[in-house]
């Protein structure tokens, strides 16, 4: 299994000098997302698989959709402006 960083630290994370810009963001998170889509399906395929990381991990996945979400209408112009 290979590991997913939780925490938001992983290699495309914004460096101290670079500046991401939405479409990168947008990106990252969706790249974030597939990764534990994959994970979660792995887990599924064991037999006793751990109940407690598998729920933790789901919650990632949907606050990421959640994060992707917003950062696309954040993205779409105001058409009222």
């Amino acid at each position: 299994m290979s590991d997913i960083p939780l925490n938001g630290n992983g290699p495309e994370e914004e460096a101290a000098n670079e500046v991401m810009t939405p479409a990168m963001r947008l990106f990252g998170l969706q790249t974030k997302h597939r990764a534990l889509d994959n994970k979660i399906e792995e887990l599924h395929s064991y037999p006793y698989q751990n109940q407690i990381l598998l729920q933790r991990l789901k919650k990632e996945k949907l606050r990421l959709k959640d994060a992707i979400e917003h950062l696309k209408d954040d993205m779409i112009p105001d058409l009222n402006a």
